[in-house]
């Protein structure tokens, strides 16, 4: 009672914000505009404008959360539509900084040692504040110019508020409304709210920041800023300072000497490597978080939204596009089935027409024109006529394909930039798809069960042993047949778990 009437009242909060904006009405339902009316008290709206910007905008009122939430609601045209999604994705993470006295406390706090201690110059006028955390330009002791992001004081709290909220409602969804089950509006909820802990944990953007480095080592096509992990903790992260260009700035590009044309291709075979060669990607990387160096190479900021692909999840992806780009719906449509995506139950035939429908108007564009992760929106939008499950890590590269095609047309909008990257596709496709490919991967999942026969051949052995104990209570005539017995009697034959253990052992080679 006491979590329902704290959410209820919450909730009575979140409303009258909407009706303000009058954002009510994004729910499609009659009582909605009735219900902005009563609570506005008959003044006007405050905010004008297509109904995802005047959600956008009561989100930014409501606080940090609830623009985390609106960056994650981005991601899904399925529900909300392509004009809304594209609406909430220009979702500004810019709120007024807090005192830099708060931040010079928590730094210390941190760090156990004064901000003068720690550094040798503190700018305390931050360049960026977003929802979650602020930047303070910085120079360490031994004269490293540094990035330093603080943490908001508080934020902890206030989101553990809203995420219980918004959980709650997504039980009390589920529990009234069996046909939306299938959205995993709970686990939807967790997903979101497992992320934006991580992002608030900076040490976790500080791990991430140097996996990503390592995957790049060698590459100086793709760079990170090295992490200060002596002025780093939970709540303070110290990054090298970035010198650049950002990336849609393309007049201070071309002014600078570099080749636009060149750009474009290490941005598209950078993502390309980090989505299907690492499995681990950038998952918001807009021109905020993007630069290009005086050499021409890209340098990428804040770590906090990362992304993962597994290897099977990539090689579904990598064949439902190559499926796309050759015609063969068919194909995509199983690849679909293959993948659990779609359930068994429903028609094949029926959804590789849907694949044609979606992708003939896309794919007979001009080859600048064709962009892959409208493709994969507008798939995901026929979700509820086949029921197809949520797949968060799969929104969450569409979103970020999005955001990499914008910044390529920002910079030549007459090059496709996957295109730019086909030899990388191509080669991908070969090592991981063709025919070498697969019995590579019989090969690696029979030393795999190889590796594991030891284990078993030592637990078959225990348990026969326990059986033989009494360990285990078998039948009678079971353990008559295991001793000899009903001929003449004999000593356990010893070669018997050894047999067992190779049966299981090429079961699992052959699985």
């Amino acid at each position: 009672m006491i979590r329902a009437a704290r959410n209820l009242s919450r909730l009575w909060t979140i409303a009258r914000v909407l009706a303000r904006h009058d954002a009510l009405d994004v729910v499609d339902l009659p009582i909605a505009t009735l219900a902005a009316r009563l609570l506005r008290l008959g003044q006007p709206p405050i905010h004008d404008g297509r109904p995802g910007q005047r959600l956008a905008a009561a989100l930014t009122e409501l606080g940090p959360t609830f623009i985390k939430l609106g960056q994650a609601l981005s991601t899904r045209a399925d529900l909300l539509g392509e004009e809304m999604a594209a609406d909430l994705s220009d979702l500004q993470d810019r709120l007024a900084p807090f005192p830099s006295h708060e931040a010079r406390a928590i730094i210390a706090e941190e760090l156990a040692m004064p901000v003068d201690e720690a550094f040798s110059h503190f700018d305390d006028t931050p360049v960026a504040a977003a929802s979650i955390a602020q930047v303070h330009f910085a120079v360490t002791k031994d004269g490293h110019d540094v990035a330093v992001k603080v943490l908001r004081p508080g934020i902890d709290q206030a989101f553990k508020k809203d995420i219980d909220l918004l959980r709650w409602l997504a039980e009390w969804v589920e529990l009234t409304q069996p046909r939306l089950r299938r959205l995993r509006m709970v686990e939807s909820v967790e997903t979101f709210e497992e992320s934006v802990v991580l992002e608030m944990d900076l040490r976790f953007e500080a791990a991430a920041a140097a996996e990503l480095s390592e995957n790049f080592q060698g590459d100086d096509t793709f760079q990170v800023p090295e992490v200060d992990w002596t002025r780093t903790g939970k709540r303070v992260l110290t990054l090298e300072r970035v010198y650049g260009i950002p990336v849609d700035e393309r007049e201070q590009i071309a002014a600078a000497g570099i080749n636009l044309d060149e750009v474009l291709k290490k941005a598209a075979e950078s993502f390309f490597n980090m989505v299907f060669r690492d499995g681990f990607f950038h998952a918001d990387m807009h021109p905020g978080n993007l630069f290009v160096d005086k050499d021409g190479n890209l340098v990428a900021v804040d770590f906090g939204i990362m992304g993962r692909v597994d290897q099977r999840t990539r090689r579904f992806l990598g064949e439902m596009l190559l499926g796309f780009l050759n015609g063969n719906y068919r194909r995509v449509a199983e690849i679909h089935f293959e993948a659990g995506f779609v359930p068994a139950d429903k028609n094949v035939d029926t959804f590789t027409q849907a694949c044609r429908s979606i992708a003939e108007p896309i794919m007979g564009k001009p080859m600048h024109e064709i962009s892959i992760a409208r493709l994969l929106g507008q798939l995901f939008q026929i979700t509820e006529q086949f029921a197809m499950q949520t797949q968060p890590q799969l929104l969450m590269l569409q979103k970020s394909m999005l955001v990499a095609e914008g910044v390529g047309r920002r910079l030549d909008s007459s090059v496709n930039m996957w295109e730019m990257a086909r030899p990388l596709i191509e080669t991908w496709m070969i090592d991981n798809l063709g025919p070498q490919a697969r019995v590579k991967e019989t090969v690696v999942g029979a030393v795999h069960a190889l590796e594991r026969l030891p284990r078993m051949l030592a637990e078959t052995e225990k348990a026969y042993t326990a059986m033989l104990n009494g360990g285990l209570k078998l039948h009678p005539d079971t353990m008559s047949a295991m001793r000899g017995e009903g001929g003449r009697r004999r000593g356990a034959p010893t070669w018997l778990p050894w047999v067992l253990a190779a049966v299981l052992a090429a079961l699992l080679v052959l699985k």
